[in-house]
């Protein structure tokens, strides 16, 4: 069993920016690919970024690319979504999840596991 918990969510202005958390228990992140999906108000949960078990591939959504960062740390089993230059467009619940297989892929139903979620708005 995998727990994914994320954390950092909250209220910030247009152009500001927001690191998340995801700490992961019951299995290193060494050993998982991890990733960060949103969900906006009345939206699908779409793709934000991932970071592969090996840590050498990583791969971003349009949308994000060149304003978010996504990191880990192994020492403290926990990976970041560092979001900078923030837009309204950014308001979602962000979610960590964890694909235990061999694939990676964006795709959520790749995803065997997943946080509870956190909140960012980002206020005009």
């Amino acid at each position: 069993q995998v727990r994914m918990v994320e954390s950092g969510g909250g209220l910030v202005q247009a152009g500001g920016s927001l690191r998340l958390s995801c700490a992961a228990s019951g299995r290193t992140v060494s050993g998982i690919t991890t990733a960060w999906f949103r969900q906006g108000p009345g939206k699908e949960r779409d793709f934000v970024a991932l970071v592969s078990r090996s840590g050498n591939y990583i791969t971003y959504a349009d949308s994000v690319k060149g304003r978010f960062t996504i990191s880990r740390d192994i020492a403290k089993n926990t990976v970041y979504l560092q979001m900078n230059r923030l837009n309204t467009e950014d308001t979602a619940v962000y979610y960590c999840a964890a694909n235990t297989s061999q694939t990676i892929s964006p795709r959520s139903e790749r995803y065997d596991y997943w946080g509870q979620g956190t909140q960012v708005t980002v206020s005009s």
